[in-house]
């Protein structure tokens, strides 16, 4: 039985836990070649080993994605190896410290920015190529509900998200009648994460919906269509 995505190649960032490995996971399984991508080259390794165990193929990549030409090495790396990239998901992000706006510290919020914003528009700049390339490319970029609705102490956060939703969205509007590039914007809600226990050390996480549940509805929404621009929270 031939899967949905066989033959497809996706770069998954942020892809070592939560809902980067789980994306991934569901993605391979649809039958997608993913390229993993985080800092913590053990955790990547856990995540192919588990998609290799379940029958799928996938390639890690250990790098920083907010340091230097990181990025730019990557897409040479990778479009040595592949003419076209068909999927792209880009759930890298740093949540930082919670903290009143006058109190945010400059550093950090320059480290969120550049990892939350920056690096996600570099990516679709060296991937651009590539993703025109593909007979049906698809680009997914997580938010959070912070982005549009702010929230007291989220405000270093949910800017690098109101901003990486304006960017993708214009990346949406300039690419729909040049290219089959789709792109979608994800919320996936209250999930079971690292960075959710961070944000909510007191929360049980045995009442939030799962982050495989999450990786699952983001290979579901590749597999079938949507208009350019999509946007969704996933229920659950």
């Amino acid at each position: 039985m031939t899967l949905p995505l066989s033959g497809h190649v996706a770069l998954v960032t942020g892809a070592s836990r939560g809902i980067g490995a789980a994306t991934a996971e569901a993605l391979a399984a649809h039958g997608a070649h993913v390229v993993l991508t985080a800092r913590t080259a053990g955790g990547l390794e856990e995540v192919e080993d588990r998609i290799h165990a379940a029958g799928g193929s996938a390639t890690i990549a250990p790098l920083d994605l907010a340091e230097g030409d990181s990025i730019a090495r990557l897409a040479t790396a990778i479009g040595q190896r592949w003419q076209a990239l068909d999927i792209l998901v880009m759930n890298a992000a740093m949540l930082g410290d919670l903290a009143p706006v006058p109190s945010i510290d400059g550093k950090q919020f320059n480290q969120i920015l550049t990892l939350n914003l920056l690096a996600n528009q570099a990516l679709i700049t060296n991937f651009d190529a590539m993703l025109r390339r593909s007979a049906r490319a698809r680009v997914i970029a997580l938010t959070s509900s912070v982005g549009a609705k702010p929230r007291a102490y989220w405000g270093a956060y949910g800017a690098s998200k109101a901003a990486l939703e304006a960017l993708v969205l214009a990346y949406a509007d300039e690419v729909e009648q040049l290219s089959s590039i789709r792109v979608a914007i994800v919320d996936p809600g209250a999930t079971a994460t690292p960075m959710r226990k961070a944000a909510f050390p007191g929360e049980d996480q045995a009442t939030l919906k799962s982050a495989g549940l999450v990786g699952e509805a983001i290979a579901t929404l590749v597999v079938d269509d949507f208009a350019t621009g999509f946007c969704t929270r996933i229920a659950g």
